[in-house]
């Protein structure tokens, strides 16, 4: 029988085993860090946020935006908070979102809540010590999707200054007939309004673009796609392919300093610091 090349359970052997470690490291994190817990963004029960801090002294820090992956049917913010231990040690405040899951609410309303988050970064971060025009964004999976609609084009700057996107999701037609099909059945119409491949992107935003080596062919495909949509579009985009990493290894890795995709975090947020 054909493996669905999207079913990361079919590919990634010690799926449970990753995830349980990360779960454990974001117990850690919270436990370690300074935080400010469950900040609302909006006022639905998911719009929430985490925010973790350097030590030291507040000010004018450089902030830094993770959404989480799950296909938008599964995860937390708390299951991620251990990427904050990389973006606090690169000096930025890491801000954590949460959003509604599918297929609970459609795909309108998880894209409408990041970008509420995103605002409300913008608005209210100065007075948590953070400069909300050094502000970078990232995303895996569906999270690497979500962090597009973060720096789309618009008449304004999108307040973005570089964004990181790990085995992301750029094309949603293929997933059409993938395993999610009877989970979340993403519309005809989803598909023409949140495919990042055919939306347009702020040339103003430096992005960088990851997958694993041993991530199956449509991530890869889709990631080479986006970064020559993104190139089209005069954004400056850099690309890497992670060795000997898988879909779930290398989202772990994020929050583990002198991985290579801790080193693209780290980067990321320094970017947005010297831009």
């Amino acid at each position: 029988m054909r493996k669905d090349p999207f079913r990361t359970r079919d590919h990634v052997a010690d799926f449970d085993d990753i995830v349980a470690d990360i779960v454990a490291r974001s117990a850690l994190a919270r436990s370690r860090l300074p935080m400010v817990a469950d900040v609302a963004y909006g006022e639905g029960k998911a719009e929430r946020l985490d925010l973790f801090f350097p030590s030291g002294r507040r000010g004018n820090l450089p902030v830094h935006i993770f959404i989480h992956g799950g296909y938008w049917r599964m995860f937390s913010r708390s299951d991620y908070s251990y990427v904050a231990d990389t973006v606090t040690k690169a000096g930025a405040i890491a801000v954590i979102v949460d959003y509604a899951l599918m297929p609970e609410v459609r795909m309108a309303v998880i894209v409408e809540q990041v970008r509420r988050a995103k605002q409300w970064v913008l608005d209210n971060i100065a007075s948590h010590g953070g400069d909300p025009a050094k502000l970078s964004v990232s995303g895996h999976s569906a999270g690497a999707h979500l962090a597009t609609f973060l720096f789309e084009a618009a008449p304004k700057p999108s307040g973005v200054r570089a964004a990181l996107l790990m085995g992301g999701l750029y094309d949603l037609k293929p997933l059409q007939l993938s395993f999610l099909h009877p989970l979340i059945g993403i519309t005809d119409d989803e598909v023409d309004e949140f495919t990042p491949m055919t939306g347009r992107q702020d040339p103003r935003v430096a992005v960088t673009i990851v997958v694993g080596s041993q991530e199956t062919p449509p991530f890869h495909q889709q990631a080479a796609r986006f970064a020559m949509r993104l190139r089209e579009q005069s954004l400056r985009v850099r690309d890497f392919r992670l060795e000997d990493r898988n879909h779930m290894n290398s989202v772990r890795d994020l929050g583990i300093v002198g991985t290579q995709a801790g080193q693209r975090l780290m980067e990321t947020v320094e970017i947005s610091n010297r831009l």
